[in-house]
């Protein structure tokens, strides 16, 4: 039999798929018998007018089914055969549901059949709003990091709890803006923190370590997924997800070898194929709907948002390169295409998700990693091609964008103008910073100022590295009204409570 042709005889031989990852949350009873189990819930993506990507994982080779409704009790359900969940993927399947009507709420429920078709898992049920075609109000949330610096799933807090509060927002998607997990930060099961209380971990095999292998890092998804908060909020509102560097190592770069002695395998990018594979099994992305199968995509939500999602990690130059030369970040072709889709872009309002900020120095020990080469003076490093992208947004006369992004582990809005840059050739645009969702707080970090950038807000920790228990924990909600077009960001704390707040008018 050739490499990843996978029979059926092949997969009753299998039986149960054999990963730390088929790990069940708590709550879910292990006495099935011979019956799947679908072991970390669903999740949507990726959705649109007509509907969503839904995901799931089961604990053995078996098929997914979904049933699709817009009635909660599912009556009149269409039903749907989905793929078959094999060790090929660690378990996980993706469907993607067409045909829905736009505006509306989805409910769907999915089960995994062994593959005799005798017997069925235990249903689980999700839902999602599929995009509005009029002009409705829409309201979204975005953020990042997740489980990160040591802070993981606590049960004392009843898991991350601030997915529970997003969840409580009723958000109609999620941009989850990159450093989804930490596949470079092992956890212990407890942390003594400074003034003696203890932090509780639920830690599972592949977090006890770097991950290197494609198990390991299909166990940081998994991970996640084990959260009661996490899973019910993934349930719940769909997600546009993008990657940063955690992902598969802290600052990595394409062609890097690491100098690490906790990593085997030097070679980042032999780790980074595995981790992108294990992110695209895992993750609700469609790669159907990526440009080049990635992760950088568009996707509109009614005639006044459109969101554009980057990817600052898999073509970017080494963060040893000279911070005065000519570098890149989003690579040749990912800028154009930005470029290009924000002038056909017939949305009120362009949402620029990026995984780094713009005008934030960001140091990789004496190198850098993020856009801003933390120079003043004239655009240099991979600052050139934000330039470009700045001016030709403005050349092309592309109005009302805004850029989302996470990273940095504080929450800030940021006024970028020409009045104060040192180039003038862009028109003036906001940058709203909210994070980390459930990780170490960070900052502030030091403002470049190449385009202009004045912080207008900004709440930051008072030291490196604060646990989630001190409160620096943040989240971004934007709410664009049907009738004026105004776009409202509010950036909130893990009670969600509003810590400020901004309502741009549309220029016309």
């Amino acid at each position: 039999m050739s490499e990843g042709v996978v029979n059926r005889r092949t997969l009753l031989r299998a039986g149960t798929i054999g990963t730390a990852a088929a790990l069940l949350p708590a709550g879910v009873a292990l006495a099935h018998g011979n019956r799947p189990v679908l072991t970390h819930g669903v999740q949507s993506g990726d959705v649109a007018s007509d509907g969503a990507l839904v995901w799931t994982r089961a604990d053995r080779p078996s098929r997914m089914l979904v049933e699709v409704s817009a009635d909660p009790s599912f009556r009149g359900a269409r039903k749907l055969r989905g793929p078959l969940l094999t060790p090929e993927t660690g378990g996980t399947g993706k469907l993607r549901l067409r045909g829905l009507p736009p505006g509306r709420r989805v409910h769907y429920r999915v089960v995994a059949e062994d593959l005799d078709g005798r017997t069925r898992s235990e249903a689980v049920v999700g839902s999602f709003r599929t995009a509005p075609l009029g002009r409705e109000t829409v309201r979204f949330t975005w953020s990042g990091d997740v489980a990160g610096q040591g802070w993981g799933s606590n049960p004392d807090l009843g898991g991350m709890p601030i997915f529970g509060t997003m969840a409580a927002r009723r958000p109609d998607f999620f941009i989850h803006s990159g450093d989804t997990v930490y596949a470079d930060g092992p956890m212990q099961e407890k942390v003594t923190l400074p003034d003696g209380r203890v932090w509780r971990n639920v830690v599972t095999p592949e977090k006890l370590k770097v991950a290197e292998t494609l198990d390991e890092y299909r166990g940081q998804f998994a991970y996640n997924l084990l959260d009661p908060k996490f899973r019910e909020f993934a349930a719940s509102v769909p997600a546009f997800v993008q990657w940063d560097d955690h992902e598969v190592t802290n600052n990595w770069y394409p062609g890097e070898i690491l100098d690490l002695p906790q990593y085997t395998e030097k070679r980042v990018d032999v780790l980074a194929a595995r981790a992108f594979r294990a992110f695209h099994e895992w993750q609700p992305v469609d790669p159907a709907r990526a440009v080049d199968g990635r992760v950088y995509r568009k996707f509109s939500y009614g005639p006044h948002v459109e969101v554009f999602i980057l990817d600052m990690r898999s073509y970017k130059d080494a963060n040893t390169s000279p911070r005065d030369g000519v570098g890149r970040v989003l690579g040749e072709r990912q800028a154009r295409w930005l470029v290009e889709s924000l002038q056909r872009s017939r949305a009120t309002w362009k949402v620029i998700a990026a995984d780094l900020p713009i005008g934030l120095t960001v140091p990789d020990g004496a190198d850098i990693e993020g856009v801003a080469n933390g120079l003043p003076g004239a655009p240099g490093g991979r600052e050139h091609e934000l330039a470009w992208v700045l001016r030709e947004i403005q050349r092309r006369k592309v109005r009302n964008t805004v850029w989302l992004t996470a990273d940095v582990h504080y929450t800030a809005a940021h006024h970028y103008s020409p009045q104060r840059a040192a180039v003038q050739d862009f028109d003036p645009f906001w940058e709203f910073v909210s994070g980390p969702l459930h990780a170490g707080a960070f900052g502030p970090n030091a403002l470049d100022p190449t385009f202009g950038p004045e912080a207008v807000f900004v709440h930051a920790p008072p030291a490196a590295n604060t646990s989630p228990l001190e409160g620096f924990q943040h989240f971004g909600e934007v709410e664009v009204d049907g009738r004026s077009g105004e776009l409202t960001v509010w950036l909130r704390d893990s009670a969600g409570v509003s810590l400020w707040s901004k309502t741009l008018r549309p220029a016309r």
